[in-house]
């Protein structure tokens, strides 16, 4: 039996696991599911002969290398920041590796060594990134070969709560991590190049710059910029290329309504609060609006933010409770974004009987025997239930299929990488078909860029 160590036992490793454990028999595989949490690494065993639960705290190096030097290959299902000590163990016991997580510079720093030692590093390889660089390569590489030339390429993912879920004003649950949508557009500009000119939208507009999708089946939605769209230009060979913009999916209307918390400042991560353990909610928002002997906290919020009584913005935010001043914070030395977590954590967190959706849709402008053509490619997955989510399945079923062809010896490319060569992309999206993982492709006249 070949020894996979997964190390993380978390919502994202469901399907990864479910997925590794279907396949154990005929790939003889075990698979040792770490987690700090021995009781949560039990469950996700399922009682399968296969698996073994195991008690990891990563932070004490002598389990944590005892664990890597018994394993085939390693899976790291951990918050990216903690791969590198993990990526390092493997290193000096010779053992691949792989994640869902962005490559970090330290993790680059180790390809040198990776190739030297024949060894294979696959990271961004679960939905985005991940699915987004597969579907997107497969595509490009295709024009490629037919001789076309690339003009635009626009690329959008989003993790939403399903139609049939979908009951609040602002279309939207947390299907992942709350705290990075939060502090979604952070840090820094978000900047993209149209028809050949760079373009940045700096945070306090970012939320009012948006691009429309109609997604075939589901109807309109959103996009806004991710952070830095020109990330991935030399990395898919589009250093010529016109236009290229990433973006993050929302019903339309979200972003709108989303910026008054950016306006009030409520997303601001960079202090912390006054007691805010005893503070209100009303109290919360009360801070950021200036004092008025007389007017009330609702009628101060309404006019700073410009919004009328009968606005639907004004709807989504009494939807959230957001003027109770019986609802207390409770967090100590919390800073606004912790704060709003909380809130938003009351009205959007899935419900037992709620399922989430991906959306992920690209654009490809291209030019082929002197004609300008488009091509729009969309994918759409609805969750299984709490456990089999969306999220879970499109993060950790191409997580474990690469991890399967490695094992395999059908991955030849050492070094630290990402699944953007035809070894990988095409067997794992094939792959991810069978499991309703489909990009549904539409041609059409070539419209160039209609972001404003």
């Amino acid at each position: 039996m070949r020894n996979i160590l997964i190390i993380g036992a978390g919502r994202s490793a469901s399907s990864l696991i479910q997925y590794l454990l279907n396949k154990s028999q005929e790939e003889q595989l075990h698979l040792t599911i770490a987690d700090l949490s021995l009781e949560l690494a039990q469950k996700k065993t399922n009682n399968h002969p296969n698996a073994t639960a195991l008690a990891l705290d990563i932070y004490n190096k002598d389990e944590r290398r005892a664990a890597i030097e018994k394993a085939a290959i390693v899976i790291s299902m951990l918050p990216a920041h903690l791969h590198i000590e993990i990526a390092r163990d493997c290193l000096y016991f010779k053992k691949n590796l792989v994640t869902a997580s962005y490559i970090s510079d330290a993790m680059q720093e180790l390809d040198a060594e990776v190739k030297e030692n024949k060894l294979i590093f696959m990271n961004e390889v679960g939905l985005d990134p991940g699915i987004d660089h597969m579907s997107a390569m497969k595509v490009i590489d295709e024009i490629r070969e037919q001789g076309g030339k690339m003009l635009l390429f626009e690329s959008f993912c989003g993790g939403l709560v399903a139609p049939e879920s979908d009951n609040n004003l602002w279309n939207y649950k947390f299907t992942w991590a709350p705290r990075n949508v939060v502090l979604a557009g952070q840090g820094g500009v978000a900047k993209f190049i149209q028809e050949g000119t760079y373009k940045y939208i700096p945070y306090d507009s970012l939320f009012r710059r948006t691009e429309f999708l109609e997604v075939e089946g589901y109807g309109r939605f959103e996009a806004y910029s991710n952070r830095d769209s020109l990330k991935y230009r030399s990395i898919y060979g589009l250093d010529d290329v016109l236009t290229l913009f990433r973006g993050t999916i929302r019903r339309v209307g979200f972003s709108k309504a989303w910026n008054m918390f950016v306006q009030l400042g409520m997303t601001d991560d960079s202090y912390v609060m006054e007691d805010s353990e005893n503070m209100s909610y009303r109290q919360f928002i009360n801070s950021f609006l200036p004092y008025h002997p007389t007017d009330s906290v609702e009628i101060k919020t309404r006019f700073l933010l410009k919004i009328d009584q009968d606005d639907i913005m004004w709807d989504k935010l009494l939807e959230l409770d957001l003027f109770n001043d019986k609802k207390m914070v409770g967090l100590k030395n919390a800073t606004p974004a912790q704060i709003l977590e909380k809130i938003l954590n009351d009205s959007w967190t899935l419900q037992p009987e709620d399922k989430d959706m991906i959306v992920m849709y690209h654009k490809f402008g291209y030019q082929i025997n002197g004609e300008k053509v488009q091509m729009d490619s969309q994918m759409v997955c609805i969750g299984q239930d709490q456990t089999y989510t969306a999220m879970a399945k499109t993060v950790g079923l191409p997580v474990a299929m690469a991890t399967l062809l490695i094992l395999n010896g059908k991955i030849k490319t050492t070094g630290v990488q990402l699944p953007i060569n035809k070894e990988v992309y095409l067997p794992v999206l094939e792959e991810l078909e069978k499991y309703g993982v489909v990009f549904k492709e539409q041609m059409l006249p070539y419209l160039g860029y209609k972001y404003s």
